[in-house]
């Protein structure tokens, strides 16, 4: 029988370096989406990319912040080491003075910025694209904790099937003892079904291990820290009737695909880059204004001083005429990165589609695999109950026990792994089409507009 290789397949999922850990003598039971609610509140990646939105937020201000009127205050002092010599008539005057102090208020003001509006669309799109890589990140998140979730429960129930037929095997084993006892059975029989029994205790250690490295990830994943202990509150059977509604209701449309989200963002943002280099070509006007006080002395700097105000009010026109080329190379380059990302999309829509009808395919084939091992898992069970009945009777050999046993054992195995893989193909077929409900986990998704 191929039943401890399909043990070890199922058990030993992840494999985690263990530590000493202090375990809460009370376990939490979590649910599912308990899970994933505490994922997505504590988990440091989302936490990241919230705060990634809110930096971009400050730099579009920063932008709008170019758009206003730039007050500076000034104050310059001079000494003067050798004064301007000035000849007339052969006579020769020393002019000027020792000090020079001016302090006053300079202002600028944008007027025509043609460059700089363009620009203010490029920090919205920005804004827009990391409220999208926040949402991806959730989107990622639930997805790594639904399936360390259904991990964690194939190991549990994994356990309880290995655990059930070893103790079928102890009592087995027990009335081979007190029959090899009474000379009704062989010392063989005897000894094979000690072996038996015995062989499983390996599996159920494995078993716990993975449960142990199951529990470390689901909790990583979550935030929480290691030392809560924590308990899942359902099985996979809890998950067997929403399949089959969820199959149903599939829809394949990759409009909420964040990857293409995020593709079409990045286009927009490549549409708007080359708007603002064509806006390079324009001039840029700018308003200022000064007002300014001047002294003028001589001897100690400290003294004598002569303030007199003046003001100035004027216009500055910049407009680059030529620049050796820049300008125009790049906005061929712009022009060209607009049109890569035409066909970055179709081919990564190309992509997407594949992967999700690989996705549905496993869907479907997981659907008949489960329906086939009930089946099987129904038949195992009435014969390992004829088989029971009959060495009660005294008529069942030890092979026919030992191999109902590992019948039944494989069947139960692989019904629950075929649960476990049509769940995890699910999850993964929802993060590939972005229709995780995240509403339904307390998060609002805003990726249509900037905060």
């Amino acid at each position: 029988m191929h039943y401890k290789s399909l043990i070890k397949k199922m058990l030993v999922l992840v494999m985690v370096a263990s530590s000493t850990m202090t375990i809460n003598s009370q376990a939490l039971n979590v649910t599912l989406d308990e899970c994933i609610r505490i994922a997505l509140n504590d988990n440091p990646s989302i936490i990241v990319a919230d705060m990634e939105i809110k930096r971009v937020d400050y730099s579009k201000k920063e932008t709008l912040g170019q758009l206003f009127p730039q007050v500076n205050f000034t104050a310059n002092y001079s000494r003067t080491l050798a004064k301007q010599t000035m000849v007339m008539m052969d006579q020769e005057f020393k002019v000027g003075t020792d000090n020079q102090h001016s302090v006053g208020f300079q202002s600028s003001l944008p007027i025509i910025v043609p460059a700089l509006w363009k620009s203010i669309k490029l920090s919205d799109n920005q804004i827009l694209q990391n409220i999208e890589n926040a949402r991806a990140s959730r989107l990622s998140l639930v997805n790594q904790v639904k399936n360390a979730y259904y991990a964690l429960l194939l190991a549990r129930d994994s356990k309880r099937v290995i655990e059930a037929n070893h103790n079928t095997a102890l009592y087995t084993a027990e009335v081979f003892q007190k029959q090899y006892e009474i000379g009704v059975a062989t010392e063989y029989d005897m000894t094979r079904a000690r072996v038996a029994a015995t062989t499983l205790e390996p599996s159920i250690l494995d078993a716990e291990n993975s449960i142990t490295a199951l529990k470390l990830q689901l909790k990583v994943l979550m935030g929480m820290d290691v030392s809560v202990d924590i308990e899942p509150a359902e099985t996979l059977d809890d998950f067997k009737s929403a399949m089959y509604e969820n199959t149903l209701n599939i829809d394949t449309t990759l409009n909420n695909n964040t990857n293409v989200r995020q593709l079409d963002l990045q286009t927009d943002y490549m549409k708007q880059a080359l708007k603002v280099q064509k806006m390079s070509w324009l001039p840029n006007l700018n308003g200022t204004i000064n007002y300014m006080w001047n002294s003028m002395s001589n001897g100690s700097p400290f003294k004598n001083f002569n303030w007199n105000p003046y003001s100035q009010a004027g216009l500055a026109l910049t407009w680059n005429l030529f620049s050796g080329g820049q300008r125009y190379y790049k906005q061929k380059q712009a022009e060209i990165a607009v049109r890569e990302m035409k066909w970055q999309r179709e081919n990564l829509t190309r992509s997407l589609s594949s992967q999700v009808q690989t996705q549905i395919n496993n869907i479907k084939s997981n659907l008949k695999q489960i329906e086939s091992n009930a089946a099987s898992v129904a038949l195992a069970e009435k014969s390992d109950h004829i088989i029971q009945e009959s060495f009660k009777l005294g008529v069942g050999t030890f092979l026919q026990i030992q191999d109902t046993q590992n019948a039944l054992l494989g069947a139960r195995l692989s019904y629950y792994q075929a649960i476990y893989n049509l769940l995890v193909s699910q999850s993964d077929l929802e993060l590939v089409l972005g229709n995780a409900p995240l509403s339904k986990y307390g998060v609002i998704e805003n990726t249509n507009k900037t905060k």
